[in-house]
């Protein structure tokens, strides 16, 4: 894992969550290896701060479902086999059309700026070739729309079972193709957003997320038989 040193001059709460945060990055961006131990005495070390922000990180992780705990193991980044990815996404693509067809109803102005700004910055990642950043914003881009569907349950819902899905995405991200084709059904639905579509936005974010359980499904990576619980 790569120095991911935080300032200890910061408050302890915000401390905390600024090492989930470096923490669910390194994660998702493959830095931080599926069924790595997530030693707090470790990361600390790494993070150069104290154990107890970073406790309070690896907890979340675990409550994100990004990490379990295991006897006598501690925390360990969490695994994700072809079926329980293929679960996850059974389960996201009408939940993503749900928080899509609301936020057709509610999306404010300043909100469909700021995911205009998201897609511009993602063209711009996409074409400097950072898998790690387009990971985030793809991320954001999805939370965004979510936040403006007005639901803080389907919202927490989703976000868990987004990040967890994003623990086998790190592949697909670094495909050229793949990542145009995400990016350009991220237009498709927003510029259903900003028609008030509500039904082609459901439909948008819907087919969005069968295509890219479709193509995790082409990548050699995700040929294995690992029956596995995650």
């Amino acid at each position: 894992m790569t120095r991911l040193a935080l300032s200890s001059m910061e408050p302890g709460g915000l401390l905390a969550e600024r090492a989930y945060e470096r923490l669910v990055l390194a994660i998702l961006g493959n830095e931080i290896e599926p069924g790595f131990s997530l030693s707090v005495p470790e990361l600390a070390r790494r993070l150069e701060i104290s154990r107890s922000p970073v406790r309070e990180a690896v907890q979340r992780l675990i409550n994100d479902g990004l990490a379990v705990s295991i006897p006598r193991r501690g925390a360990v980044v969490s695994e994700i086999n072809p079926k329980a990815f293929e679960h996850l996404f059974e389960v996201r693509e009408p939940l993503e059309g749900l928080a899509a067809r609301r936020a057709a109803h509610t999306v404010t102005d300043a909100a469909l700026d700021e995911l205009d700004a998201i897609l511009n910055s993602h063209e711009e990642i996409l074409r400097a070739g950072d898998p790690r950043a387009q990971i985030e914003l793809d991320m954001t881009y999805h939370r965004t729309i979510r936040e403006a569907a007005g639901n803080p349950d389907l919202s927490a819902l989703l976000n868990r079972i987004q990040m967890r899905s994003h623990l086998a995405l790190v592949t697909l991200w670094q495909g050229e193709v793949s990542a145009r084709s995400s990016l350009d059904e991220h237009h498709v639905i927003q510029a259903a957003l900003r028609a008030r579509d509500a039904d082609a936005a459901e439909r948008a974010a819907c087919q969005h997320i069968r295509n890219v359980r479709e193509r995790m499904a082409q990548l050699p990576e995700s040929d294995g038989e690992d029956d596995s619980d995650d």
